[in-house]
């Protein structure tokens, strides 16, 4: 029997540290910051055991963490698998929202019925292994069957196989579920997911490098390739995982860093268009909404180019890319590509691929919101930002593949209805895309967005929708459909725009537009800001001299001005080119520090740069502006690059300076303390000669 303990039972959790002991003469310290994504962890590790809310269980059950996210608004989402009796539980899993000061703010669950199945199976392996092999008509591969237990309406001990092959021309890689004791194929979901549905086609890290790349669909774009002399590679060494070649061959290789020659049938140039799409998608993911990598963990995926069909598609671990149907065209426009990539953006957050159409649905609308993001974000002149699917290739001569502000152009629903849980996946993408071209640029843009209710509804921009919809995701479940998606971006609004209603209300109007109905539980905007919790943000130092290729860093210190600590995650944007920032930690909470260390590049011009540093709180944000001077400028005085102690200057904890030839740690607050004189011993450090 399940029994669910509410959040109140957990929300007073106090976490405590044993912090040394301070002699009464020693100078005051501050206390070590708290790592807010540890302290969330924590926490929804404990709202997991305890099984609260939508995490109840029965006595033979776990939740298993399997990762951490962090979204905005301070929040991180932590992912769970649902075992019983060890074994997995497919269609089970649960995702828990924790604030970085370990507070639990949401649950929820895939939905099934209590689970009382045996353990032990009467069917043996290899049945179940010939069962599985009979729905692909090529088999290529098998693995080795293993039992779950496949959740749902009523729950079966099942055998997981995964079956890589070909059905007439199309992968894939099914994962059937066979019925351990009677040898029924309860279920199958395809990790491949194309571009195109029915009748829409046929059927070792090493320096990063500029290349120039002479695309088809971009003109002259520069990617990161790796290599030197005379030997380079299309393999991204600073975003693991990605590279790009020839189907089913290597990837491709050089002796000049200059690729492609703009042709539509040349596979390099291909690679080149892929390559450029899929690096400025990784940019987007990371400087709009706050994703390390394609998968979230700083990974990414090897895509392939030269793929006998008129299609591309995703095949649960790398991409894959054909071309038109007239061979004059390689499929590799940045939608394209961004929609590709963004199925596996979709599969690597909670919840997975999914099953059904409807979750399929969804998946295909995600790839083209992907897509579509990442246009916006490169803005390329030749290929410029546009909300239709694959118009560059003109796959079948009939003109784009979808339209998000109006899918019923090529057929597709513009509204969602009972029937989309039986609508196949291409077509069933149509309720989203229009939601998000609505959430976005509203029904009256350019082009205009046709209503399901007759309404008008005003956008609020490519990139708050894209902040939306990625923090919804991150509440994903295997079950995931439209009605979940309406509640979860609702409560990402609340979370990502507190104290405005205008986002909130502008996501609510998209739903209702195309037809999705208020969810269950569904949160509701007073537009009343959380009252009294403000916070200073200083950075010290402001400035930083280096020459190209050396790092600058800076101690970022809040302070808590009104009210309590709220948790405020930082970023900095106004790099100059080729330039890297990163936060230790990247969020803290408001009376904690962090260090920003910008590392610039060999390439980073020669120039000043205004970086400016902003603290995203959960209750109010601030910025502050470090001024970067690469290659030109007045060096600094201080010895060995650092800056000169001055005695007009307010320091803090943790700034370095040199003065009389030593360098020194300020471990408090001060103004006009020399470093070295009679009693400095309580605000600064002598790290020695320098």
């Amino acid at each position: 029997m399940r029994s669910p303990r509410g959040l109140a039972a957990i929300a007073g959790l106090t976490l405590t540290f044993a912090l040394p002991a301070i002699p009464a003469s020693a100078a005051p310290a501050q206390a070590p910051a708290q790592n807010p994504e540890a302290l969330a962890a924590v926490a929804a590790d404990q709202a997991a055991l305890s099984g609260v809310d939508q995490l109840a269980k029965g006595p033979s059950e776990a939740f298993v963490r399997t990762g951490v996210t962090p979204g905005g608004g301070g929040l991180f989402y932590a992912s769970y698998q649902r075992t019983y009796h060890g074994l997995p539980v497919v269609g089970g899993d649960a995702v828990v929202v924790a604030d970085g000061a370990g507070r639990v703010r949401a649950t929820d669950a895939a939905k099934t019925a209590p689970i009382s199945v045996t353990t032990k199976a009467t069917l043996g392996t290899a049945k179940a292994s010939s069962i599985a092999k009979a729905k692909v008509s090529r088999v290529d591969s098998t693995s080795t069957p293993q039992l779950v237990v496949l959740a749902g309406d009523a729950p079966k001990l099942a055998y997981e196989v995964v079956v890589s092959g070909h059905n007439a021309a199309t992968p894939t890689r099914l994962h059937v579920f066979v019925d351990a004791a009677t040898g029924a194929v309860l279920d199958s979901r395809d990790d491949v997911r194309t571009l195109a549905g029915p009748g829409k086609g046929a059927t070792t890290n090493t320096a990063a490098v500029a290349g120039t790349g002479n695309s088809y669909y971009a003109g002259q774009v520069s990617i990161d390739t790796s290599g030197s002399g005379s030997s380079y590679s299309m393999t991204d060494p600073g975003r693991h995982g990605i590279a790009c070649g020839r189907e089913g061959g290597a990837i491709f290789t050089k002796s000049t860093n200059s690729w492609g020659n703009g042709s539509g049938t040349d596979l390099e140039t291909g690679c080149v268009d892929t390559l450029y799409s899929v690096q400025s998608e990784w940019k987007m993911l990371n400087d709009w909404l706050g994703r390390n990598g394609i998968d979230g963990a700083g990974g990414g995926f090897r895509a392939s180019v030269g793929l006998n069909d008129v299609n591309a598609y995703w095949d649960g671990s790398s991409t894959h890319f054909g071309h038109s149907q007239d061979n004059q065209r390689q499929a590799t426009p940045m939608d394209v590509v961004g929609h590709e990539f963004g199925h596996a953006v979709f599969q690597t957050t909670p919840g997975g691929a999914g099953s059904g159409n409807e979750n399929g649905g969804m998946n295909e609308s995600t790839g083209d919101i992907f897509g579509a993001l990442t246009e916006a974000y490169a803005n390329n002149p030749k290929d410029t930002p546009d909300f239709v699917v694959g118009e560059g290739v003109n796959l079948v001569g009939q003109g784009p593949i979808r339209y998000m502000y109006n899918p019923s152009l090529v057929g597709d629903p513009n509204c969602y209805s009972s029937s989309i849980p039986s609508t196949e996946v291409h077509a069933a993408a149509g309720p989203q895309n229009h939601w998000f071209y609505l959430l976005s640029q509203g029904s009256n843009a350019s082009p205009a967005s046709p209503t399901c209710n007759g309404s008008s509804v005003t956008g609020i921009g490519i990139q708050k929708a894209g902040k939306i919809f990625y923090n919804a995701l991150l509440k994903k479940t295997s079950s995931w459909n439209h009605k979940a998606a309406r509640k979860a971006t609702l409560e990402a609004a609340i979370a990502l725009y507190p104290g405005s209603c205008t986002e909130f209300n502008a996501t609510k109007a998209a739903w209702d537009a195309v037809s999705v109905t208020a969810a269950s539980g569904e949160p509701t905007c007073t537009g009343t800001p959380p009252a009294g919790n403000d916070y200073s943000l200083t950075l010290s130092p402001t400035s930083a001299s280096v020459q190209p290729g050396q790092s600058a860093s800076t101690t970022v210190t809040t302070r808590v001005t009104a009210g309590s600590a709220q948790t405020v995650q930082l970023q900095a944007t106004g790099l100059p080119d080729g330039a890297k920032a990163t936060f230790s930690p990247a969020s803290v909470q408001s009376g904690g520090t962090a260090t920003l260390t910008i590392t610039t590049a060999a390439t980073t011009p020669n120039g000043t740069s205004q970086v400016t540093v902003t603290g995203d709180g959960t209750d109010a944000d601030h910025t502050a502006q470090f001024s970067l001077t690469v290659g030109t400028g007045t060096p600094p005085t201080g010895c060995s690059g650092l800056a000169e102690w001055d005695s007009a200057k307010a320091y803090v904890p943790n700034d370095v300076v040199g003065h009389n030839s030593h360098k020194w740690t300020s471990t408090w607050y001060s103004t006009g303390a020399e470093p070295g004189a009679p009693g400095s011993w309580a605000v600064w450090s002598d790290a020695g000669a320098c």
